[in-house]
């Protein structure tokens, strides 16, 4: 009876595996193709809001190129505010990303006017039922302030990038259009 019971739970773990094994890959959905097209003909203001809520353009510190790690420079710029402060979207665009990674801990990447792309890291969360594919309007909540990722032996804060060539490509100063 054992030996049966032994052989029994080793057919099904080699079954489980194989099923396992053969499922399909998770994949991404596409970002709907007329979206797209219309944020691309629109162009991107030299004039954004700030994307932490309460904060003024008097409390921005011009992080950008400052030295980090591994000898990179800082793509971005860090906005303090408490934790839980309410980060929103600095244009109109559709969410591309949601993920959590090791250097900007929980993140929301949107793609915005002109297919820039809107990069907004160390959160501590992002908006309940927030979801890639997701067409967000200037002003409208996204996450919150955290310190996650690498980040966390920092104050809370919203790293915010723009990039100009694609997701993650051709960073710009974020710090002037903030101003």
């Amino acid at each position: 009876m054992r030996r049966l019971s032994t052989s029994l739970s080793l057919f099904l773990s080699i079954i489980l595996l194989a099923a396992c094994s053969t499922a399909p890959k998770k994949t991404t959905q596409p970002l709907p193709p007329q979206q797209v097209a219309k944020l691309k003909k629109m162009s991107l203001s030299n004039k954004l809001p700030i994307p932490v809520q309460g904060v003024k353009a008097t409390g921005l510190t011009d992080t950008w190129g400052a030295s980090r790690s591994l000898g990179r420079t800082h793509e971005g710029i860090d906005i303090m505010a408490p934790r839980g402060t309410k980060v929103l979207s600095s244009t109109e665009g559709l969410v591309a990303d949601l993920r959590n990674n090791n250097l900007g801990g929980k993140v929301v990447w949107i793609m915005g006017p002109s297919g820039s792309w809107h990069y907004y890291a160390h959160l501590d969360g992002h908006k309940r039922g927030l979801k890639v594919g997701d067409y967000v309007k200037k002003g409208d909540l996204i996450g919150y302030v955290g310190n996650t990722g690498n980040a966390r032996h920092t104050a809370p804060h919203l790293h915010y990038g723009i990039y100009l060539g694609g997701k993650g490509r051709n960073a710009v100063n974020p710090y002037p259009y903030l101003r």
